[in-house]
């Protein structure tokens, strides 16, 4: 009989830690700018931010400068492949992007050629610079590089459109090519 219980007990501590673990969650590896949930859950998709010296611009959930190229003005991606590990795609794994406050009429997605849903503000498609190391750090408006023949032009996102200009970065940028 000792056997019978001390096996009955193994099975009861055994159910119980897989019940612990599985209330612990999965370790999902979803990010903060993946979040499609407004409201007192996780941070907006797109917010607004000022940063000293260019002024109101749009950053991910995580405070990170989001840009988009002149070159894409018209929807189509066509920043791809050795493209992406500079200039990294805003993207969703599922749901609606959120934005904060009036920004929300700008915000919608795009499917990109690899099937990702990659964030738009205005029609424009969003990225983030891999060159810049910290949130609200703007170091890529009006950098200039190309990926595969294709020349590109970037600019800071602003809550009134895209910068026209490279006068609002905070720091010097020159050409990239790759």
């Amino acid at each position: 009989m000792k056997t019978k219980t001390t096996y009955s007990a193994l099975l009861a501590l055994a159910a119980a830690m897989i019940l612990v673990v599985s209330a612990c969650g999965g370790g999902s590896d979803s990010t903060a700018d993946d979040s499609a949930q407004g409201g007192s859950g996780p941070a907006p998709t797109v917010s607004s931010a000022t940063v000293d010296d260019v002024g109101k611009i749009l950053v991910d959930a995580k405070g990170a400068a989001l840009y988009a190229a002149d070159q894409e003005m018209g929807g189509k991606v066509m920043c791809t492949k050795s493209c992406t590990t500079i200039w990294k795609p805003l993207t969703l794994a599922g749901g609606k992007p959120t934005a904060s406050g009036s920004l929300g009429n700008g915000i919608g997605v795009v499917k990109r050629p690899d099937g990702s849903r990659q964030v738009t503000f205005d029609g424009r498609l969003l990225y983030r610079f891999a060159q810049d190391d910290e949130a609200r750090e703007v170091t890529g408006n009006g950098a200039k590089d190309s990926f595969e023949g294709q020349s590109f032009t970037w600019h800071v996102a602003t809550p009134t459109g895209v910068s026209s200009s490279s006068e609002n970065s905070s720091s010097d940028s020159g050409g990239y090519g790759y």
